[in-house]
């Protein structure tokens, strides 16, 4: 059994999918040869996402140490939502360049040099 949850825009997802072994299996195999092409296709460009997390992670990089409620402020401007900068902010928050200390009422965002 399988159970994916999350949601797709405003709506809430909640799916349980039952599969056997041959399922399983099958899905397995799949992946292999997926697994298998991608190694062997060249490098593809950055998605939005992906190009969103560079940026957040030079921002805070460059600035070295950032209030997180600035911090969360500059990546609201960035994405232009509060949802998708607060993720980002989440995301940074378990990043293993960056180390958030507690900075009285407020987190400080951390960046590590060298990490």
């Amino acid at each position: 059994m399988l159970r994916v949850r999350g949601s797709i825009g405003d709506w809430p997802v909640d799916l349980t999918l039952e599969m056997d072994d041959g399922d399983w299996a099958r899905l397995g195999a799949q992946l292999k040869v997926e697994q298998t092409e991608a190694s062997a296709a060249p490098a593809k460009p950055l998605n939005q996402d992906d190009a969103l997390w560079q940026i957040a992670k030079d921002l805070l990089r460059k600035a070295g140490q950032l209030s997180g409620p600035d911090l969360l402020e500059q990546l609201e401007g960035l994405t232009g939502s509060g949802a998708s900068g607060k993720r980002l902010l989440v995301r940074l928050r378990h990043c293993p360049d960056v180390k958030v200390v507690s900075g009285g009422d407020t987190p400080l965002y951390n960046w590590i040099e060298g990490a």
